[in-house]
C-alpha cells in the first residue's frame, strides 16, 4: 500500500480530529507505524480523586521498550488521564509534574480546576512516565539496593572531611547506581525514550500539534521533545526551567548555591518576621539559633547531614512551614523548652504540617517527638524509585565520583547548608552507563512557541538556569517572577500577573516578551519584602494579592507541594 504524503497525512490528521477519532497507522510513519493504531479505552482511573478536581477519566498506551528497536516485540504500557474541554476546544495539552519520575495522571484534574479558562479550551492530559508506574495503580520500577551495601551510619555529617566520612557518605551512591544500572529496563527509562511516548500519544489523540505545560524536569523533558519532534510541537508553557539547552545535571550541581541563596535572603528573614520568639528577631539571630539545633538534634538522634536536608529544596509554602517548625523545635529542645507555637497567626498551617510530617497535632508535638520523627531509618533505602536515576544518568554523558568529591570541597566552604553533602552523595558520579541516544537542542522554528515562567529565589531550578536557557535559544521568551522563592508557579502560586500572561499566551495566542512580574506575598503576610537577586528587570506594579485569595488555595497548596515533593533532592 502506498503511504500517504506528508500534506495528505496533515489532511488526514485534522479530520480525525474534528471526528475525534484516533489517527490510524496508516498516517503513522517510521517507528510509530506499529503502534498508532491501537485503540485507546478510556475509563476510570485508578487514583482517587481530589476533593476540588475536576474528574478525569484514563486509558492505557502499549509502547515498545526501545524506540530505537520498536520491533524486537518488547513492550510497556503507561498511563494517561484526559480532562475533556468543557467548551469549543483548541487542542490537546500535555502536562507533567517533573521530577524525573513524577506521576501526571492527576494533574489534570488539578489544573482544571484551578484553571477554568483552560479546561474550557484544552483537552487536559496527564501521563505517569514510563517507569513510574501508574498513579493509584501498578508499581514504578524500583532499584533493589542491598542494605549491607549503604550507610548504616545514622549520625552522618558531610562538614566532617575525614577520608572515612567521605567513604561513609560515598557508599548509598555506589550502591544505588551499582543497583540501577543491573536493572533491565534502566537503559530505556530516558528523556528520548519519552519524548518518543509523547510523540505517539499525539498521534492516538489525533492532534496535528500537541501543545505542553511541564513544571521543573518536565521543561527538559518538553524541550527535548520539542527539539525531536519540532513538526509536532505545539504552544510550550516551560515552568521553573533547568537550562535545556545545557546540561540536565547542571540542574542538580546548583543546588548548594541556589538553597544557601534561599535560606539566607529570603527564608531566615521570614522565619525571623513569624517567629522572633521562637528562632530569633534577626537574621543573624536566627543563623546562630539554626546552628544550636543542629547541635541538639544531633545529639539526639539525627544525622546532621539530614537536619540540613530538613531546609533544602524549600519549594512549596508546606517545605518552609516544616523548615520553620524544625528550627523553633531544634531551638527550643537547645532551650530545654517547647516552643509556644500554637499562638501562632500560622498555627493551623503548622498543625497541618505537625499531623503529616510527625504524626501528631501541634500542641503534642515536643521535641524529642520530632527528633524521633527525624532520625534516619536505612531501611528506607531497600528500593529507590529507577526513573529519578536513571532518566537523570542516562540522559548525557556523566562526570565522576572523584570530580563532584571536587565539586563538594569547592562548595562546601561557600555554601555550607548543602555544599559539603551535595557532591559526596550523587548518584551519577558512579553511574557507568554511555547515553545511547543524543538530545539534540531546540530549533530555531519552535523557539517562538515556547514561554518561560521562573521565580527568582526557586530553590529546585535556579533562575540563572532559566536565564541560560533563553539566552541560548532565541526567540523563547521568558517571565521572571521578582520576589518569588516557590518551585511552580503558573496555576500554583496565585499570582495574578503570572496566570493573566500565560493564559493569554494559551488562549489568545498573544506571547508576551521577556517581562517580570511581581512576587505575591510570602505566607502569613500581607505584602511583599523587596529582596536584591538575579531578576534586574522590576516588575511593573506591585499590585499580585496575596495566594491567600486565590480560588481552591487547599488544592493549590496541596498540588505546589506535589510538583516541589517530585522535584525534591534524591
Amino acid at each position: 500500500m502506498r503511504r500517504p504524503t506528508a500534506g495528505a497525512a496533515l489532511a488526514l490528521t485534522t479530520a480525525l480530529v474534528l471526528t475525534g477519532t484516533s489517527v490510524p497507522a496508516s498516517a503513522a510513519t517510521g517507528p510509530f507505524d506499529a503502534f498508532a493504531d491501537q485503540e485507546l479505552t478510556w475509563g476510570a482511573c485508578a487514583f482517587p480523586a481530589q476533593e476540588g478536581t475536576v474528574p478525569a477519566e484514563c486509558a492505557l498506551v502499549t509502547v515498545p521498550r526501545d524506540w530505537a528497536a520498536p520491533g524486537n516485540g518488547r513492550t510497556l504500557q503507561v498511563s494517561i488521564s484526559r480532562v475533556a474541554a468543557s467548551g469549543e476546544k483548541l487542542g490537546s495539552m500535555l502536562l507533567n509534574p517533573g521530577g524525573p519520575g513524577g506521576q501526571g495522571t492527576s494533574l489534570p484534574g488539578a489544573i482544571a480546576a484551578l484553571q477554568p479558562q483552560l479546561h474550557e479550551r484544552y483537552a487536559l492530559i496527564g501521563m505517569d512516565p514510563r517507569g513510574t508506574g501508574q498513579e493509584g495503580g501498578f508499581d514504578p520500577e524500583t532499584c533493589e539496593v542491598p542494605l549491607d551495601r549503604i550507610s548504616q551510619r545514622t549520625d552522618l555529617d558531610a562538614r566532617d572531611r575525614s577520608a572515612e566520612s567521605i567513604a561513609e557518605h560515598q557508599k548509598t551512591p555506589r550502591a544505588i547506581a551499582e543497583a540501577c544500572q543491573s536493572e533491565a529496563l534502566a537503559p530505556f527509562i530516558t528523556t528520548w525514550q519519552t519524548a518518543h511516548d509523547m510523540e505517539l500519544i499525539r498521534l492516538l489523540l489525533g492532534e496535528p500539534k500537541l501543545d505542553y505545560l511541564g513544571y521543573s524536569y518536565g521543561t527538559w523533558l518538553g524541550a527535548k521533545y520539542a527539539s525531536l519532534f519540532p513538526a509536532s510541537t505545539g504552544k510550550m508553557v516551560l515552568d521553573s526551567s533547568v537550562d535545556f539547552q545545557g546540561r540536565l545535571q547542571a540542574a542538580f550541581e546548583a543546588w548548594p548555591p541556589i538553597n544557601q541563596r534561599l535560606f539566607e535572603d529570603t527564608f531566615l528573614p521570614w522565619v525571623t518576621r513569624q517567629f522572633p520568639d521562637d528562632v530569633g528577631a534577626t537574621p543573624e539571630e536566627a543563623a546562630a539559633n539554626w546552628e544550636r539545633g543542629r547541635a541538639w538534634f544531633a545529639a539526639n538522634g539525627v544525622s546532621p547531614d539530614d537536619y540540613d536536608s530538613a531546609f533544602v529544596g524549600l519549594g512549596s509554602p508546606f517545605a518552609w512551614t516544616l523548615a520553620a517548625l524544625v528550627l523553633a523545635i531544634g531551638v527550643a529542645g537547645a532551650n530545654g523548652e517547647t516552643p509556644p507555637l500554637t499562638e501562632s497567626d500560622l498555627a493551623p498551617q503548622l498543625d497541618t504540617v505537625s499531623r503529616e510530617r510527625f504524626g501528631v497535632p501541634l500542641s503534642a508535638l515536643t521535641p524529642q517527638a520530632a527528633a524521633k520523627a527525624l532520625a534516619d531509618d536505612p531501611a528506607d533505602y531497600a528500593l529507590v524509585p529507577t526513573t529519578r536515576f536513571a532518566v537523570a544518568c542516562n540522559d548525557q554523558p556523566t562526570r565522576s565520583a572523584a570530580w563532584y568529591k571536587r565539586l563538594s570541597d569547592q562548595q562546601g566552604p561557600q555554601f555550607p547548608l548543602f555544599g559539603w553533602q551535595y557532591g559526596i552523595g550523587e548518584t551519577c558520579g558512579f553511574w557507568s552507563d554511555a547515553p545511547r541516544q543524543q538530545l539534540p537542542q531546540l530549533p530555531a522554528q519552535v523557539t517562538g512557541r515556547i514561554l518561560v515562567v521562573q521565580s527568582e529565589f526557586d530553590p529546585q531550578t535556579g533562575y540563572e538556569q532559566a536565564r541560560s536557557a533563553v539566552r541560548a535559544a532565541p526567540g523563547v521568551s521568558l517571565i521572571s517572577v521578582d520576589d518569588a522563592p516557590f518551585h511552580g508557579q503558573y496555576a500554583l502560586d496565585g499570582n495574578p500577573c503570572v496566570d493573566g500572561m500565560v493564559n493569554v499566551f494559551l488562549l489568545h495566542n498573544s506571547r508576551p516578551g521577556s517581562v517580570t512580574c511581581p512576587g505575591i506575598p510570602l505566607p502569613g503576610e500581607t505584602e511583599v519584602f523587596p529582596v536584591a537577586g538575579p531578576v534586574r528587570t522590576p516588575a511593573a506594579a506591585r499590585t499580585a494579592t496575596s495566594a491567600e485569595v486565590a480560588p481552591l488555595p487547599e488544592l493549590r497548596a496541596a498540588l505546589q507541594e506535589m510538583i516541589s515533593e517530585a522535584n525534591g533532592p534524591s
